[in-house]
This record gives structure tokens, sequence and C-alpha cells, in this order.
């Protein structure tokens, strides 16, 4: 163990280990219908996206092109999203018992790409463009909302209802309303990149905060609800797991590796259509 701390883990060995226990989380996702897949598998899984949310961090902060970094993961986010769009409201090729894939990760990554953006900016003393970077993402839902409310009308019209539904789903995706991953998921993605460059604060602050949203909250308003024993913190509301991360990126050691690059972007959105196709067929044959 020693001799692992002192050598690390690069860049690529977190991803590739993120991606291993991603792929175990979603067969659980996809498959949990058919009670074959034991819940360890998601369990292991909550680890997998801070993991992402970590290298992504890193990646953002030494990338030599932000701009293209930026609309890569924005035009797999926005693909990703279209195709929930359709599933969502149209009913499109979703599986016989309802069920469609929520997956939408990259548009969280979208708006922290954003927000690391202008945070950088306000350490640059470009106040202006900082603040409206930041601003933008947070604001916007309100903008939508006062939109909506100054006119109602477009909520009784059929075509611009979907138009805007549409556009705030895929192409401009909105921080309360994202399917994946949830506002602690944006929360603890600014505090890692506002504390890079000292590790053991930012690790802490990081794990300390999830740990009060993912668990300490949770177990107060799930503690209210009839029936409920501690337990099930452990064994219904474990999201709060994804804290272990930490312990993995306590051994990063700062290096890129050995690359992968197309890899880990295009296998995200591959593996869940496969896995969800599979589930489809899986489905079909079973009922």
């Amino acid at each position: 163990m020693d001799k692992l701390t002192k050598k690390g883990l690069d860049g690529t060995q977190l991803k590739t280990i993120a991606l291993v226990l991603m792929v175990l989380d979603h067969i659980h996702y996809f498959f949990e219908f058919t009670g074959w897949v034991p819940t360890l598998f998601s369990m292991l899984g909550r680890l997998s996206a801070p993991l992402f949310l970590f290298c992504t961090v890193e990646g953002f902060a030494h990338t030599h092109d932000r701009r293209r970094y930026f609309f890569r993961i924005w035009g797999i986010g926005a693909a990703m999203a279209a195709v929930e769009f359709f599933m969502m409201y149209a009913g499109a090729f979703r599986r016989g018992d309802g069920f469609y894939p929520l997956n939408a990760i990259f548009q969280d990554l979208v708006l922290l790409c954003i927000l690391w953006q202008g945070m950088d900016w306000l350490r640059e003393k470009k106040w202006f463009k900082g603040a409206g970077a930041i601003a933008g993402v947070v604001c916007f839902p309100f903008v939508v909302v006062l939109f909506l409310s100054a006119f109602p009308q477009v909520q009784d019209m059929p075509v611009a209802s979907a138009v805007v539904a549409f556009l705030i789903t895929s192409p401009l995706p909105m921080w309360t309303a994202i399917t994946d991953g949830g506002w602690s998921f944006l929360l603890g993605g600014v505090l890692l990149y506002a504390l890079r460059g000292r590790r053991k604060v930012q690790l802490t602050v990081w794990a300390l905060v999830i740990f009060l949203c993912d668990f300490v909250l949770v177990y107060l308003m799930a503690c209210r609800q009839p029936g409920f024993v501690w337990t099930q913190m452990f064994t219904d509301y474990y999201e709060w797991f994804g804290v272990a991360a930490v312990l993995l990126m306590l051994l990063y050691n700062g290096q890129r590796g050995s690359g992968h690059k197309r890899l880990f972007y295009w296998f995200y959105p591959a593996h869940v259509y496969l896995l969800y196709g599979a589930s489809c067929f899986v489905y079909n044959v079973l009922r």
C-alpha cells in the first residue's frame, strides 16, 4: 500500500477504475427488473461519478484548448439529452414497462465547465465575464420561469411549448432540471475546482460536504417517513457511498497517463444505449 501511495494513480488509471465501476452500476440500473443483479453493483457504482468528476476537474484545468474540451462534452451531452427528450415526451424507444435511461451526467459537466471558467475569469479579475458566466448558469432557470410567466400562452401552444421544453432539456440545460447527478454533484464540482492545488483541503472539504448533502440531509428527510429504520441508509439510501471515492482521489499522482481520451468520451453513450437495448431484448424475452 505504501508503494502504491508513493507511486500513485494517474488520470487514465482513475478513469479506468471509474469506467469499470460505472459499468457495474449501469448493469444493475438497466437489469434490476430481472431480480438477477445484486444491489452491490449499484453500491460500488456510487464511486464512479465522483471519480469522473475529479478527473474532469483536472482535465479542464490542464487542457490546452478549453473551447474544444467544452464543446466535445456539450455535443455528447446535448445529443444524449435529445434522445432522452423524445423518450420522455414522445414516448419513443421506451422499454415495454415504460422505462427509459436518464443518464445525463455530461449535462452536469457542461454547466460545471462554464462555472469553472467563470471562476478562473474572476481570479484573473475579469469581473464582468466571470460574474456573467456564473450568473448565467445559476439564474437561467429563473429566467425561463419569468419568460413563461410573462408569456403563459406559450404553454398552450403545442409547437412552441415543445421547442422550449427541448431547448432546456438538450442544448441549454438547466441545473434544476437535469435528471442525473443533482445539485450536490454540481456543488461538489465547484468545490473541487475552487480548492485545486491544496489536495488535502480540497478532498477533505469535498468529502464532508457530500456526506452532509447525501447522508445527513437525506437521513433527516427519510427519518420522517413511517416505518423508516436507520439501516436503510446502507440498503436503500446509499448515494452517500460515493464519498469513499476520496480514497482513490488521494492516490492521484498528478499525471495524465497514457491517454485513451476518445475511449472515455465515447464509451459513456455507447455502453448506455447498448445496455439499454439489451435490457429491452431481455424484457421482451421474459415477459
